[in-house]
């Protein structure tokens, strides 16, 4: 089972990875057959590169590389195909130089993230082949959560099923694999080798977790989540069948740890990828930065990381020790740089216009948008990733400022709720002292205006966080919510926030999906609606 992090549209450099964890399957493994994820040569998911004819022309001459190239072992791998006119998403066996055997995939998945109907066609027939004497049937991620693909290849002869899978994070999707797959198992009386892609594509993190399951549905084998690993798998025939061998089942994070180490893969492959000179962020000395900041360094390595301490008249002296102690317990570089300069010109500048007119808002949006100058500024100068530190309950509701926190290149916690982040803090802390306690009890602030609390603007996080969990990701109406048992008011006043600020939304930098549903690839509300 092989187990990259591969880069989306990189073919040349993911043919090379391929050929390398090949290699070492056949030289070091001694194995007879290495399987590789779903789209391996592309990585997942190329989006609308599938539509360039050059791509899929690089991908044939990456197959004809492959061909040359690696001898004595056979090479299963996904990749797309363009057969007369259609595309496919496809899973080939190569050997001997040559492509022996293709699948295509059947079931097509178009929802939450994935659009596949928009670029391929579906495929309707199994794929069975030999290795070393026993036939074994090909399928590709969606096919093993329908019924008939694994029992189609049952019929047509295969004794054992291999499962070729870009498979997306989201806490608990783990455990959903794994029972659907044992499910699976046991129906057709299969054995059943599930590869699993590894790394962060944008908002995407893929978790690897590769495993083997016996034909009577018992995990056999399991691979590391989150890293990238070449693990042999063996297989005997007996009186009973194909059986896996006994192996090391690696270990399931529980949910926060899962969660915590997602955004850290997220980060640290969003950044490296895209060629950046490490991060950059503001620290405030509340809950969200420097639960970012504790993500970034693990991410990226102390060195490359730089906190910026912007403190404005409303700042609260506790919260410049409590940045300070985060910054030096963490041992990053760090600079203090005042807006109350830059607030008090700009409020001297706009004097004229806002003559007569009280204090708002606006004099709140103003500081942000002050802060989100200076660390644009210095991203652009240094060449670093600019995180920025909003969540995902802040961002449903609009409690952010556009062009002020909100600006960044990556917002790794965006699809963290709020009280999650407090959960992931003291999951951190339990690793090592990261985040001052006193960070985890204060009352949380925008410290945008005298002794400012968030729950002046918000109902508490212990109400609004399931407000917002059944509207957004279960998809339920207000009177469901209110049946439910929560304050009608509140639950109004909250969906009429979520609608009001989806034009926020869609000018946030990409961020982690770690939840069910995410502000993102699959949340596509039109901005301008009567609904």
């Amino acid at each position: 089972m092989a187990q990259p992090n591969l880069l989306v549209g990189d073919i040349f450099g993911n043919v090379g990875r391929i050929i390398d964890m090949a290699s070492l399957a056949r030289d070091e493994q001694q194995s007879d057959a290495v399987v590789f994820p779903e789209l391996s040569l592309t990585s997942y998911p190329p989006e609308d590169l599938l539509l360039r004819p050059e791509l899929i022309d690089r991908v044939e001459r990456a197959l004809e590389r492959i061909c040359s190239s690696v001898e004595g072992i056979d090479v299963i791998l996904g990749y797309p195909r363009s057969v007369e006119g259609k595309l496919y998403n496809a899973a080939g066996v190569i050997r001997d130089g040559e492509i022996v055997a293709e699948y295509h995939k059947q079931c097509l998945p178009n929802y939450s993230v994935f659009d596949e109907k928009r670029y391929f066609d579906p495929g309707y027939n199994p794929r069975v082949i030999e290795l070393k004497g026993i036939p074994v049937g090909l399928t590709i991620c969606e096919d093993i959560w329908e019924e008939f693909p694994a029992a189609q290849a049952k019929a047509a002869g295969a004794r054992l099923l291999l499962n070729l899978n870009a498979s997306p994070y989201y806490h608990g999707k783990a455990s959903e694999r794994e029972a659907l797959v044992e499910r699976r198992a046991r129906d057709n009386g299969l054995p059943i080798v599930y590869v699993n892609l590894v790394g962060g594509q944008d908002e995407l993190v893929f978790d690897g977790g590769s495993f083997t399951i016996a034909a009577d549905g018992e995990l056999a084998q399991r691979c590391l989540y989150f890293s990238e690993t070449l693990v042999p798998v063996e297989f005997v025939e007996t009186g009973g069948g194909i059986v896996p061998q006994p192996a090391a089942i690696a270990p399931a994070p529980d949910e926060d740890e899962s969660v915590y180490r997602a955004l850290v893969l997220g980060v640290r492959d969003y950044a490296t990828k895209n060629g950046f000179d490490g991060a950059v962020l503001g620290l405030s000395g509340g809950i969200d930065s420097a639960l970012t900041l504790a993500i970034a360094v693990d991410a990226l390595g102390a060195e490359q990381v730089e906190a910026v301490l912007m403190p404005s008249r409303y700042t609260a002296e506790m919260s410049n020790e409590d940045a300070l102690a985060e910054i030096q317990v963490l041992g990053i570089g760090h600079s203090v740089i005042p807006i109350e300069p830059a607030f008090a010109t700009f409020l001297e500048m706009l004097g004229d216009e806002f003559a007569g007119l009280p204090p708002d808002v606006t004099e709140e949006n103003i500081q942000a948008r002050c802060r989100g100058i200076v660390l644009m500024a210095i991203s652009n100068k240094k060449g670093k990733l600019l995180l920025s530190t909003g969540n995902k309950s802040e961002m449903a509701v609009g409690y952010t400022t556009l062009y002020g926190d909100m600006a960044g290149g990556f917002a790794p916690i965006r699809d963290v709720p709020k009280m999650l982040v407090y959960r992931l803090a003291r999951y951190r802390n339990s690793v090592s002292p990261a985040i001052p306690e006193r960070v985890l009890q204060r009352p949380p602030s925008a410290e945008l205006a005298a002794d400012q609390q968030d729950t002046d603007a918000l109902p508490p996080y212990e109400i609004l966080d399931p407000i917002l969990e059944r509207y957004v990701e279960q998809n339920q109406s207000l009177e469901q919510i209110v049946d439910a048992g929560f304050d009608r008011a509140a639950v109004q006043r909250t969906i009429e926030l979520v609608v009001r600020n989806e034009y926020k939304r869609r000018q946030a930098p990409p961020g982690v999906k770690i939840t069910r549903r995410a502000f993102g690839r699959d949340w596509r509300y039109p901005l301008t609606k009567g609904f």
